[in-house]
């Protein structure tokens, strides 16, 4: 039997966050657990309840999703964060992808689109539209103040950095390289390190960049 997923959901309109409820909890395999109102109740409820997923907001009161993302990631350095909000502002996505969200979703997405994304961040997988992933490329694009180490990526570190930009997790990795998932680890921490990236979903916006991996 399948795992099921639990969601905190974190949006200080009610009857947004009211459909999102009701659109979830008909989906086999997802359960909404708690909801939050606003930034604190959101970081509160993250701390308290665990969940698999967090659905968060940007623009609340009390805190700011990026504020809450970050506390979170503070203490929960594995939580799963997606982000669902209206804006697709540069100054909203950047910080956000940086500050650890998996995900980056629109409130005009399909439900199907959300469904995805829930699984794709539940399984430590980025879930970035299209239209949002080349935006950040394009950041990633602009010249860094860190240039990247002078020490290139081994064949190894290649091989795992594309790996991760098709979405494969940790586990899965090793299995297919026949190592330990504690080394996949130490590869990706290198690679994060060597080219001056925060999180997972930055390495994987980077292998895109770079040709390593496609949006197809």
């Amino acid at each position: 039997m399948a795992e099921t997923i639990r969601i905190l959901l974190a949006d200080d309109h009610a009857i947004v966050r009211k459909g999102l409820v009701t659109l979830l909890n008909t989906e086999d395999g997802i359960d909404v657990v708690g909801e939050a109102v606003d930034g604190v109740d959101a970081l509160e409820k993250a701390l308290s309840l665990k969940p698999d997923v967090i659905i968060l907001d940007m623009v609340m009161p009390g805190m700011t999703g990026l504020e809450v993302i970050q506390k979170i990631k503070e203490t929960e350095a594995d939580a799963r964060i997606l982000v669902l909000t209206s804006f697709s502002e540069d100054d909203q996505v950047f910080p956000a992808i940086k500050a650890g969200a998996l995900g980056y979703l629109l409130k005009d997405s399909t439900p199907d689109q959300l469904l995805n994304a829930i699984h794709d961040v539940h399984r430590g997988e980025s879930a970035l539209p299209p239209a949002i992933a080349l935006k950040v490329i394009r950041e990633l694009n602009r010249p860094s103040d860190l240039p990247p180490t002078e020490s290139p990526l081994t064949a190894r570190e290649v091989e795992i950095l594309k790996l991760l930009a098709q979405g494969l997790t940790n586990y899965e990795i090793s299995e297919m390289l026949h190592i330990s998932e504690r080394t996949v680890g130490n590869h990706i921490g290198n690679i994060l390190n060597k080219l001056h990236l925060a999180n997972r979903t930055q390495a994987a916006l980077y292998a895109l960049r770079q040709g390593y991996a496609s949006l197809d």
